[in-house]
């Protein structure tokens, strides 16, 4: 809980409570009432408030594409733990279909230099990621994200040899298909699971707690299928709007892949059964007899 000599502090007056909420796994979150309105409080003790610093990007980047978010209000540290002061949304009933088409605007926001990344690096409290920019989608995903979650993983003790040269066998065949796959640098959230959106008070969808990167919007769409809270409203809606390109269905298991070893690298052995079988699937199918089989 927060000290009284810590939030007197904030650049906020006449603060009248301060609560606990929910805010994910990686943040301490709180709402801050005041006499005038509500805030957002995300709270990462230890750490400087340059931690924020995508977080803030990927807001911004949202607002300046007209993709409903809470809004940045204040950045700092207090007491050397860094903190991120937000609009508050205040939370409602909407429509998954429309929910589908916001996310579809979003991805149709592209990088204008057809480059992958951001400029801030993904910055978690159990693996970063760099998000240099690259002009390849496939060294963007393979090389800054999965080579090093393997590296992490294995590092750890979660993955044994067999479990690394069966990644390495999958690994290959992503880059074959990726080479030969055009991937547009779509503006992406990032962590899109069913925690990461909401629906207002006058039913409007919006999107929380990004981890923005310029990327193939196949990895939200991905991200979407692995711990559900999205229905076929949701995917009816993003393909009247910005339909995914033929083949997709097998490509998303790539970015299931990724997702799951995000949370085997953090939360352990809960998650190395459903690693290991979203691996299995890539091998059986194995490179699309439509793709060429060169790197």
């Amino acid at each position: 809980m927060l000290t009284s000599a810590w939030t007197k502090q904030l650049p906020l007056d006449h603060i009248t409570s301060i609560t606990p909420v929910g805010g994910g796994d990686v943040n301490k979150a709180y709402r801050v009432d005041t006499s005038e309105k509500p805030y957002f409080l995300l709270v990462q003790p230890g750490y400087p408030a340059s931690f924020y610093a995508g977080e803030i990007a990927g807001l911004k980047a949202f607002e300046a594409a007209q993709v409903l978010a809470p809004r940045v209000i204040a950045n700092g540290s207090i007491d050397g733990d860094g903190y991120l002061l937000l609009s508050f949304l205040t939370s409602g009933h909407g429509s998954q279909r429309e929910l589908g088409r916001l996310v579809a605007r979003l991805h149709q926001h592209h990088e204008p230099a057809g480059r992958f990344g951001f400029d801030y690096p993904y910055a978690g409290t159990s693996v970063s990621f760099s998000n240099d920019w690259t002009d390849s989608w496939a060294e963007l995903f393979i090389h800054q994200r999965l080579d090093k979650l393997a590296a992490h993983i294995l590092k750890k003790g979660l993955w044994q040899a067999d479990d690394q040269a069966t990644f390495d066998q999958v690994r290959t065949i992503i880059s074959k298909t990726l080479n030969q796959h055009h991937s547009e640098a779509s503006l992406l959230h990032g962590d899109l699971w069913g925690g990461n959106y909401m629906f207002t008070a006058d039913g409007q969808p919006a999107l929380i707690d990004p981890a923005a990167v310029y990327g193939d919007r196949e990895l939200d769409i991905g991200v979407t299928t692995v711990f559900g809270g999205f229905n076929q409203e949701f995917y009816a809606g993003y393909q009247e709007t910005y339909p995914l390109d033929p083949g997709y269905p097998f490509r998303l298991d790539f970015y299931r892949l990724y997702y799951l070893m995000v949370h085997l690298d953090k939360f352990g052995m809960a998650y190395a059964g459903s690693v290991a079988a979203v691996m299995d699937r890539i091998l059986d199918h194995g490179v699309p007899e439509n793709q060429e089989r060169n790197e």
